[in-house]
Formats: structure tokens, C-alpha cells, sequence
């Protein structure tokens, strides 16, 4: 027989998932196609992570479209952190007179030199790889995995797919929004009637802003989350900072929800927001976690010294997708490289722009500039 092998933390399994797994069917002529949903993923620790049994659950509605899929719970029984090579071993001593094949992305191939054992995984399976959009050239990576791996070869399944991530899907389900055709309709209904993902006091923030506002504060979360693993945050704070990061935007003083709050001196009305925000957030939203708290309270006007997540918030709420001004198409591509370089722009963008309207720059901002520019360009 042959055997596909597809890992995954599934957190959930989206459409892209499915149509990977059926042009690799196709493309590798598989009799069985075996899904093996992680319990620990090693690179996806942080993560807003759904239950193994729910993950599970998700995959087996998901991959009932393809006839010989079966979902394993192999990994999810072994419990610990999910090593590729200790699964491609089982798995070949399972079946160990048929062609094995482990399917992956594109960004997986090109880091697997740096998974636990990669010589162990190549002598139990043949790699097959799918590409996906706006990734790097897929013959380039093949070729370096070649000379990194000689005698080892790469099927290609065939297939380009869109860029869906599942960070954008549990955001989504996080604040309650309509996931659409990101997933199929089957995983879609399971996540709404079991509330998987769903933080209930986040999502009611909608009812306190505007349906314009709201919708900037999704994609600041989405944003902020998806570049949560590369700066050691936690997914869950990140998106509970872009959540309510406005959630005091419309909320005069003298709201009840604002009662015992203590305006700090001189604070301009743009500014006012985050102020009010941290302590809406605090007592209205029921948030503790003071670098939370603190990540919406200095959201518009920055201050020196700010915490990985003071930063990204601040850069994601400038820098999300439905932002639109001179100069954000080159902050988004230093953003994606180098936090502190960005803030720094970013600071300098906007103190400059300040000053050319003669409009008065707030202390916090001037000085969280003074800091980062002395930091950088030390």
C-alpha cells in the first residue's frame, strides 16, 4: 500500500488543511491517508490550544470527505511533546512492507533541519511537500533540502493553497466572529456549539464601540497574534490586548463603567482612550494581568522601555491591514523583520508628523522615541 502521513496541530483544521490532503491523495495515489493530529506541538507552544479530544473531533468532521482518510490518535495518546520521528518510526513498524509518505508545507521542508532527528524521519518516510501562496520559491527549497539530505528525495503534491492560517481562525472564533468558508461547515458548526476558542468576555466588548472600530480591534488581534511565536509571547495575551485595546473609545467620564477612575494630568483627547481603556479592561472586562493591562494603556502613545507586548500592540495597531497611509507598506516589511527598527520608524513617523502640523507631541510619546532611538541606534 501507500501511505500518507499527515501531522498537525490541526488548532482547528481549515479548508487548506482538506485540500492539501486531497491533492496529495491524488498526486501520490494513496490507499490510505492516515491524519495524526498532535498533543504538544514543539514549535506551537503559546498557542490558544482547543482540547486533543477536540482537535480530534474537528479532524474526523474535516477529512470525512475523503474516503480513505482515518484520523489517529496516536500522538494525542502518547501525551508530552509530539516528535515526528518517534510517529514515522511507529508507523513504519506498523506497516513495514508499504511506501510511506509524511506530506508537509513548504515551511515546513525548509526548517527540517532543524527538527528533532530529520535522518530518522528520512528513513522511515519520502517527504512530500505542497506549497502555499506568497511563500518562497518551492524548487529553491527542495534544492537546498538536496544538498542538506543527499540521496534523499521530495514528491511534490501539486498543490498551491492560499494563505489561511490557523492563527486567523482562533482569533476569530476568540471574539466570536463568523469564520465563514475558512473552515468546512462541518469543523464550523462544532466550534460554535462547543464555544472552542470563544473568550466571552473579550468578544462583549463589541456592544461598548462602534462596528467600525470593532472590526479594527479583529485585526489588531489577528495581527498582534500571528507574530506572537517569533517574540516569545503568550497568543492569549495578544489577543486579549487587541480585543479591548479600544474599548473605552466611546465611553464618556462620566459612565458608570468609568466610576473611580483618575485621569492622569494633561492627557490630549486622541490619548485619552488608552487610559480609560486599561481600567474599563480592569473592571468591566475582569483583566488582572498587569502587562495587559499596561499593553492598552500606553496602545496610542507608547512609553520608554516597553515590554515585547507593549510593542506589539502598539506596531499592530498602526500597522493592520485596514490602516492605509504614506509609508505603512515599508513599516509592515520592517515590522516583519525587526521589532525594535519598527517602533523606532514608527515613533519618528509620528513625532515627526506632529511636530509638521504643529500639533503638541505628548511626553510619553517623546520620550518613548528618545529611548528606542537612543536603544537603536546604539
Amino acid at each position: 500500500m501507500r501511505i500518507g502521513l499527515y501531522g498537525g496541530a490541526f488548532n482547528p483544521v481549515h479548508c487548506e488543511h482538506v485540500r492539501v490532503a486531497q491533492a496529495a491523495v491524488e498526486a501520490l495515489q494513496l490507499d490510505k491517508l492516515i491524519i495524526i493530529p498532535t498533543h504538544i506541538s514543539p514549535h506551537k507552544r503559546g498557542d490558544i490550544m482547543a482540547r486533543g479530544h477536540e482537535r480530534r473531533e474537528m479532524c474526523e468532521r474535516a477529512f470525512s470527505c475523503i474516503p480513505c482518510a482515518e484520523v489517529s490518535g496516536t500522538e494525542l495518546k502518547r501525551k508530552g511533546v509530539s516528535y515526528s520521528y518517534v510517529t514515522c518510526r511507529h508507523f513504519k513498524e506498523k506497516y513495514p512492507d508499504d511506501e510511506l509518505f509524511f506530506i508537509m508545507g513548504a515551511d515546513m521542508l525548509e526548517c527540517f533541519a532543524d527538527w528533532k532527528e530529520p535522518e530518522e524521519i528520512l528513513k522511515c518516510v519520502t517527504l512530500a511537500v505542497a506549497g502555499r501562496e506568497g511563500e518562497k520559491d518551492l524548487g529553491g527549497i527542495i534544492e537546498a533540502f538536496r544538498e542538506r539530505f543527499p540521496g534523499n528525495e521530495v514528491m511534490q503534491v501539486g498543490y498551491t493553497g492560499s494563505k489561511v492560517s490557523s492563527t486567523r481562525v482562533r482569533v476569530l472564533a476568540a471574539l466570536g466572529e463568523d469564520l465563514g468558508d475558512l473552515v468546512p461547515e462541518k469543523v464550523n458548526k462544532y466550534i460554535n456549539r462547543h464555544n472552542v476558542y470563544l473568550m466571552p468576555n473579550v468578544a462583549s466588548c463589541r456592544q461598548y464601540i462602534k462596528e467600525k472600530r470593532w472590526k479594527h480591534s479583529v485585526r489588531v488581534a489577528i495581527l498582534a497574534a500571528e507574530n506572537c511565536r517569533r517574540l516569545g509571547i503568550f497568543e492569549e495575551d495578544a489577543v486579549i490586548a487587541g480585543g479591548l485595546h479600544d474599548c473605552a473609545k466611546y465611553t464618556s467620564l462620566d459612565s458608570p463603567d468609568l466610576k473611580g477612575f483618575v485621569c492622569p494630568p494633561d492627557v490630549p483627547e486622541p490619548v485619552l482612550h488608552q487610559f480609560t481603556g486599561a481600567y474599563m479592561a480592569e473592571h468591566v472586562f475582569g483583566i488582572t494581568d498587569e502587562n495587559i493591562l499596561d499593553a492598552i494603556r500606553y496602545h496610542t502613545s507608547g512609553r520608554e522601555d516597553m515590554s515585547p507586548l507593549e510593542k506589539l500592540l502598539f506596531l499592530a495597531d498602526m500597522l493592520e491591514e485596514g490602516r492605509d497611509f504614506e509609508g505603512v507598506e515599508h513599516l509592515r516589511e520592517v515590522f516583519k523583520q525587526d521589532l525594535d527598527r519598527c517602533l523606532y520608524e514608527s515613533l519618528k513617523q509620528q513625532v515627526a508628523y506632529l511636530q509638521s502640523t504643529g500639533k503638541p507631541v505628548y511626553p510619553l510619546t517623546e520620550r518613548a522615541y528618545e529611548y528606542i532611538k537612543e536603544k537603536y541606534e546604539q
